[in-house]
C-alpha cells in the first residue's frame, strides 16, 4: 500500500518580473505519482516571506488582473517600513496576508478536485528572489 503522507519539493524560478505561476499540471503530475486512486487531501505550501499561493482562473486575464489588484492594494512606494532590497519590497511582505502561502485541495479517486476553470497558482511579487520552492503534500 502506497504511503498515506508523501511529499515533494518543487523548484520553481519566476525570473525578475512579478509572476503568476500555474502549478496544475505539476501538482496533477504529483498525484498520479503518489495518490493511487485514492480519496485524500493536497497541500501546496511555499516556504517563503514573500509569496502566495491562489487557486483562480488563468490564461483570459485573470493572472494579469490579481497582479493588477495587488498593486492597488499593495503599491510599490516608499510606505513600507521593511525597507531592504527593490524600492517597495516591504509590500512584497505583506502580500502573504491577503495571498496565503498554502492552499489545501480535495483529492478525489487520485485526481485533484477543482471547478472547470480553476487553476494552483504561485504568486510571486518580489522580484529579488527569482528562485522559490513549492511543496506539495498528498495525505490519503
Amino acid at each position: 500500500m502506497p504511503d498515506a503522507f508523501t511529499t515533494r519539493i518543487l523548484n520553481v524560478s519566476t525570473g525578475s518580473a512579478e509572476r503568476v505561476v500555474d502549478l496544475t499540471h505539476d501538482c496533477e503530475t504529483f498525484l498520479s505519482e503518489v495518490a493511487a486512486g485514492r480519496d485524500g487531501l493536497l497541500n501546496i505550501f511555499v516556504p517563503h516571506a514573500t509569496a502566495g499561493v491562489a487557486v483562480i482562473e488563468t490564461g483570459a486575464g485573470s493572472d494579469d488582473d490579481l497582479l493588477t489588484a495587488l498593486h492597488s492594494l499593495l503599491p510599490a512606494d516608499d510606505r513600507w517600513q521593511h525597507r531592504h532590497g527593490s524600492p517597495g519590497h516591504g509590500r512584497d511582505h505583506v502580500l502573504p496576508a491577503l495571498v496565503p502561502p498554502h492552499a489545501t485541495l480535495p483529492v478525489i479517486a487520485g485526481a485533484l478536485e477543482m471547478g472547470t476553470w480553476q487553476s494552483v497558482c504561485l504568486v510571486d511579487t518580489n522580484k529579488d528572489n527569482a528562485d522559490r520552492q513549492v511543496r506539495l503534500s498528498f495525505l490519503g
